[in-house]
């Protein structure tokens, strides 16, 4: 049990915070979720770490006051992207308090995080919940409440676990994010580095590290969010170029009053503004379209140094054109209604289904959006209903992916299709081989009669239970296992030997295993299988191959 942090050991949990983000900079980067990638939260986050641990490793001293005096330094110098800039803010207010203490007391980290969180607010110009800043201010109110009466260890333990619950409520807070369906890549990178931290205290430490920027190292990430999200559109992003630079050896009339108006010139003609440092330093970090306008409102106040300026729409381009290197050949979208037959189209890896069928079809733009959310290029759709095939042809017309539609008029025919699959032919053959296999299965369907009425010579009541072959009602009756084997007995032929029985959501098990028995019995040559469809209106989905 840790009760206080020394020097030397605060020195580790710095280099032990730095290697845990960088192993795991690619799952950050891929939290994403804004059209680019300001350099990658993760890659970002990373750099600044490294930075700062560089600077620390460089420090000769145990000295409390030495090593956050390097840390804060060494993170500001080496801050990338919005999101290393912010993440170096809040390791200066952690460091300014840390560093009049020759112990890290609970008492004082709960300070430090306070003092982290107020400087990160401050740094930024518009500050948004549901990123980094909501993580970091949960964790110093945890940290706050709870200094008092626990020891290091423990505390550090519960604050990452408040920070974690904060980072699951980031998607309410930000809607972009609840689109993409994940949490902060900020807030995650900050608690991957607070781990590392814990880790070192609790004497999970990993192996040493050198700092070197040429290493490269494989992500052996433990976090499983991934993002779900469109690329494709440039019109989100409003600023195209990312700017960064430092200002030194400022002019001898420059104050901190002209710093601070440096910094509303900059929100008024950009976004993602952070102007951060004093006389002796100022980093700067800003979205806009004018970035010579940038750059001459700062050269005001003293020299540039590092400067860098990215066009974030060509980065866009590259991230989608790299997306489109990383299509798979094929994709497969089923139509279907009950969560047993969609079930075995996922066992059969189809990629998406569809719910739809009778009294409920999808309509082109449904369809289409299940199949642009395929990473493929070439996604075959299996309708699954006569009804939904015109749907799914228009589909084609607005769809980004090239559709290929198999024209499967009942799920007998789709889960026929896609056992005909073969991930290593040609398209050409694919679609000889699922044509071929739909024609060679026969399917009928167990339903009842919502009106009397009079089809083929066949007088129907309402309420009557009907079985329908491929074409016409040949079969009717007041219970549904007589009508089925008698629909059974209308559609055989010599060549059929397995029957295939999915059985809908107001039907047993029981009474499917029974029919089954009878059909067994009746047919000895045949195959007799049942499998849970939970489909509704139909009782029994039959076929016969």
């Amino acid at each position: 049990m840790v009760k206080s942090i020394t020097g030397n050991m605060f020195r580790k949990m710095i280099l032990n915070g730095a290697k845990l983000i960088d192993l795991n900079k690619e799952h950050v980067d891929a939290l994403n979720v804004f059209p680019v990638p300001d350099g990658d939260t993760g890659t970002n986050m990373s750099l600044t770490m490294l930075s700062a641990a560089k600077e620390v490793t460089n420090c000769q001293s145990n000295k409390m006051l030495d090593i956050c005096d390097a840390l804060s330094k060494g993170a500001l110098r080496g801050a990338r992207g919005n999101s290393g800039v912010i993440l170096s803010q809040i390791l200066k207010g952690m460091a300014s308090v840390m560093a009049a203490n020759e112990t890290i007391t609970p008492k004082a980290f709960a300070k430090g995080l306070e003092k982290g969180t107020s400087v990160a607010y401050m740094a930024v110009t518009k500050p948004k919940e549901g990123t980094i800043l909501t993580v970091v201010k949960a964790m110093s109110e945890y940290a706050a409440k709870n200094a008092k009466k626990t020891d290091m260890e423990t505390l550090m333990k519960d604050t990452i676990a408040a920070g974690e619950e904060a980072l699951k409520l980031t998607p309410e807070l930000l809607p972009i994010l609840k689109k993409a369906g994940v949490v902060d890549a900020g807030g995650r990178g900050l608690l991957i580095i607070m781990q590392g931290f814990y880790n070192v205290i609790a004497g999970i430490e990993e192996e040493n590290i050198e700092f070197d920027d040429k290493v490269k190292r494989e992500s052996i990430s433990k976090y499983t969010e991934e993002a779900h999200f469109d690329i494709t559109d440039l019109s989100d992003i409003e600023f195209a170029y990312c700017t960064e630079f430092f200002i030194i050896n400022m002019h001898k009339w420059t104050t901190e009053a002209d710093i601070d108006r440096f910094r509303e010139k900059l929100m008024t003609i950009g976004d993602c503004v952070l102007v951060i440092g004093d006389l002796s330093m100022v980093k700067v970090h800003v979205h806009s379209n004018q970035p010579g306008l940038v750059l001459t409102h700062a050269l005001e106040l003293g020299e540039l140094d590092k400067l860098k300026i990215e066009n974030m729409l060509e980065q866009n381009r590259a991230i989608l054109n790299k997306k489109k290197e990383e299509l798979k050949p094929y994709g497969l979208v089923s139509v279907c209604a009950g969560e047993g037959l969609a079930a075995i189209f996922k066992d059969l890896l189809v990629d998406n289904i569809i719910e739809g069928g009778q009294t409920m079809n999808p309509s082109a733009a449904d369809i289409a959006r299940a199949c642009d959310s395929i990473a493929a290029e070439n996604i075959f759709v299996f309708p699954n209903n006569k009804n939904i095939i015109l749907a799914a042809e228009q589909a084609k017309n607005i769809s980004k992916r090239k559709l290929t539609i198999i024209p499967t008029v009942n799920v007998p025919q789709g889960l026929s299709a896609v056992l005909a699959f073969n991930p290593e032919d040609t398209l050409e053959n694919n679609i000889q081989f699922m044509t071929d296999a739909i024609n060679g299965i026969r399917a009928g369907m167990v339903t009842y009669a919502v009106r009397s009425t009079n089809i083929n010579d066949m007088e129907l009541k309402e309420g009557d239970i009907i079985g329908i072959d491929s074409k016409d009602i040949v079969a009717k009756g007041p219970e549904v296992k007589e009508v089925t084997t008698e629909l059974v007995d209308k559609m055989m032929t010599n060549d059929v030997s397995n029957i295939t029985l999915y059985f809908g959501n107001n039907v047993k098990e029981e009474e499917a295993n029974d029919v089954a028995q009878e059909l067994t019995k009746k047919y000895k040559r045949c195959d007799v299988d049942i499998h849970f469809g939970g489909q509704p209106l139909y009782y029994y989905i039959i076929s016969l191959e």
